[in-house]
């Protein structure tokens, strides 16, 4: 996670998440920590929440007939998890996604599971419309807590450069008003 401190007042210091366009490097890799257990009330809850009916995630009995033996995450719910926990180093500074592209998933997860995730960049470049933004192409990958791959994906993000984030327009606007 990428934090910093910006001081905006005597004896006055505000934390800033995130990177911006200038922060990115090419070949960096970011590890997203802390790591995420996957309840099976997260499970349940998340594919009642999407109407998802499919009774491998919520039904024992059904699952126990399947080659799993057992209910399996959804794994738009482990998606959703491997991208939350990419935020604060890749989007938090984010004008917005841009795209997402070969999404993988080679291996189930299953409650009780642990999951960590890295995620590498693959390039930056600055916008052609823009001027004050840039665009980062990251994949990231997510591990089960024994090193078993779970899952990668590539995503592309608009973020500002430097002095013009929201963080940094905020800040300006704070102090215009003193």
């Amino acid at each position: 996670m990428v934090a910093k401190s910006v001081k905006v007042g005597e004896n006055r210091v505000r934390e800033s998440v995130g990177r911006c366009f200038e922060d990115f490097g090419v070949g960096e890799i970011y590890e997203h920590r802390p790591g995420r257990t996957i309840s099976e009330a997260d499970n349940t809850w998340f594919t009642l929440l999407t109407m998802n009916q499919h009774p491998l995630h919520f039904d024992h009995e059904y699952a126990s007939h399947s080659e799993f033996g057992k209910p399996v995450v959804n794994s738009a719910l482990t998606l959703a998890i491997v991208a939350g926990m990419s935020v604060s180093d890749i989007s938090q500074q984010a004008i917005a996604n841009l795209g997402w592209t070969d999404i993988s998933m080679p291996a189930p997860v299953f409650h009780g599971d642990t999951i960590y995730a890295e995620s590498e960049v693959l390039e930056k470049r600055e916008s052609k419309s823009r001027p004050t933004q840039g665009i980062a192409t990251v994949e990231t990958r997510a591990y089960k807590q024994d090193g078993t791959q779970v899952m990668s994906y590539k995503r592309s993000v608009l973020v500002p450069k430097i002095g013009h984030s929201v963080d940094d327009k905020m800040l300006a606007a704070e102090k215009g008003k003193a």
